[in-house]
């Protein structure tokens, strides 16, 4: 029979230090807003010009469920929400992304304006196909 032995917990192990006191301690500057607008959800990301994430908050996670996730009232939430953690560490000027089709565009610019931070610019990255995929064919009902 096998002799199972425990673990010897090591004083220097990571369970023992400090837990995530360097995320409230980080300073940052200037930042990157990603706006995800979909027609089912909208997902909105804080990253540093690295693009690290620093927050994030969506429609879904706001508590909003089923196809409320797509109003704009939920898209605005979301950025207030993703908004207000990394207004607390020093972010005063930020580059703004917008992705994708959704209701939620408008909202989620307008709710990031009215934060306080300083934007630099605002981009529409929403990704255009130059006649790329062959569509699926038609369907016959």
């Amino acid at each position: 029979m096998k002799n199972m032995a425990k673990p010897i917990l090591r004083i220097g192990s990571r369970k023992n230090t400090r837990s995530d006191s360097r995320k409230n301690a980080r300073k940052i500057p200037k930042g990157v807003i990603h706006v995800q607008a979909s027609f089912n959800n909208t997902i909105v990301t804080v990253t540093d010009v690295r693009g690290r994430v620093i927050s994030w908050s969506s429609a879904g996670t706001c508590g909003f469920r089923g196809t409320k996730r797509g109003t704009p009232f939920a898209a605005q939430n979301a950025a207030g929400n993703a908004i207000r953690a990394v207004v607390d560490q020093g972010m005063q000027l930020a580059e703004v992304r917008i992705k994708g089709p959704g209701l939620g565009r408008d909202a989620a610019l307008r709710a990031i304006r009215r934060s306080g931070i300083r934007l630099s610019f605002v981009r529409d990255v929403t990704p255009m196909p130059h006649n790329g995929c062959r569509p699926p064919k038609k369907r016959r009902v």
